[in-house]
């Protein structure tokens, strides 16, 4: 076998020495890994990040201003004819409540009728008084006329007889009383006239005034949002049930039909745990997950707290709500 050997190294050195380095690198490399090998000991990755903690509370959250919307105050018997659903979201301006409007189109159509009526009243009046003014002027006038002409044929009776001269002195009495009835019609007729003109007035005033209110009435028809955010439909009394208007119930003049919290004024109110109290401090940022009664979709809100005050053992919590996602559920 030694001889063997040396006569192969003797032929072939170079291959033999290629051999003999490939083999010692594989026996270095074995132990190298023999002493590297990692343990085995469940691991994971470390990596810096938010540390979430988090509380579960029980509380209700609310607004503290709301913007009320009712039914107009002026329209008579009201119909609804179309509602916005409870939770709806709306911009300002949008309709929330639709009211028919063909009783008041009709007496809107009405009143301008007798407001027409009342103003051709008003100028056949002015025109009566000023065709009777100029009778009477003439009246006047002519009676005038008839008591200088009197005068004059009484001032001849010292040439005529006497039984003449008592006749012309009788004709400018009867003449005078002609003419202080004349001027009497004159004035009575003038006050008749100007009453007729007030009265025929008054009534073109009442007309624009029932003209007004039913466009008024009109444009209040359709109930708009006052500012953006979720529509609350009220509970009332009415048909006999407690219950929310909807499309073909009838109202009553100024009826509660809606309100709209105002977004800006939202709290949240909850009882913490003494035993959780120091988790909590005033001034600190939070975020709440809302699950709200009745929902089936939590809704992330962002809130700061405001108060922790210590109520009966437990303590009460303040938060003042920011909404991150303008979709509270009702």
């Amino acid at each position: 076998m030694k001889a063997r050997l040396q006569q192969l190294w003797r032929r072939h050195p170079a291959l033999l020495t290629v051999l003999l380095l490939l083999l010692g690198g594989g026996v270095v490399l074995g132990a190298v890994r023999l002493t590297n090998r990692p343990p085995t000991i469940p691991t994971a990755e470390v990596k810096r990040g938010e540390f979430v903690e988090s509380l579960h509370l029980r509380g209700e959250v609310k607004a503290l201003r709301t913007l009320a919307i009712s039914a107009p105050a002026e329209a008579g018997d009201l119909l609804v004819v179309k509602m916005a659903a409870d939770g709806d979201h709306v911009k300002k301006a949008d309709p929330v409540v639709e009211f028919d409007k063909t009783r008041t189109e009709q007496d809107l159509a009405q009143y301008k009728s007798v407001l027409k009526s009342a103003q051709a009243e008003i100028d056949q009046a002015r025109a009566q008084a000023r065709l009777t003014e100029e009778e009477d002027v003439t009246a006047v006038m002519k009676d005038e006329y008839d008591v200088e002409a009197a005068k004059l044929e009484a001032s001849k009776q010292e040439i005529l007889s006497a039984i003449d001269g008592e006749k012309a002195r009788l004709k400018v009495t009867d003449a005078e009383q002609k003419l202080q009835e004349a001027e009497q019609k004159q004035k009575s007729d003038r006050t008749a006239s100007k009453a007729a003109i007030e009265s025929k007035t008054q009534a073109s005033k009442k007309a624009v005034f029932d003209m007004q209110r039913a466009e008024r009435a009109l444009s209040e028809m359709t109930l708009r949002a006052p500012a953006d955010g979720m529509v609350s439909l009220l509970q009332v009394w009415h048909n006999g049930n407690v219950e929310a208007f909807k499309a073909g119930a009838r109202a009553w003049p100024g009826a509660p039909m809606a309100e709209i919290p105002d977004l800006s004024t939202i709290r949240a109110a909850a009882r913490v745990d003494e035993t959780e109290r120091g988790r909590l401090q005033a001034g600190q940022g939070r975020r709440i997950r809302a699950q709200l009664a009745g929902a089936h979709v939590a809704r992330i809100l962002a809130l700061r707290v405001q108060q922790a005050q210590h109520v009966q053992g437990n303590f009460q919590l303040g938060q003042a709500l920011g909404l991150r996602e303008h979709r509270p559920q009702p």
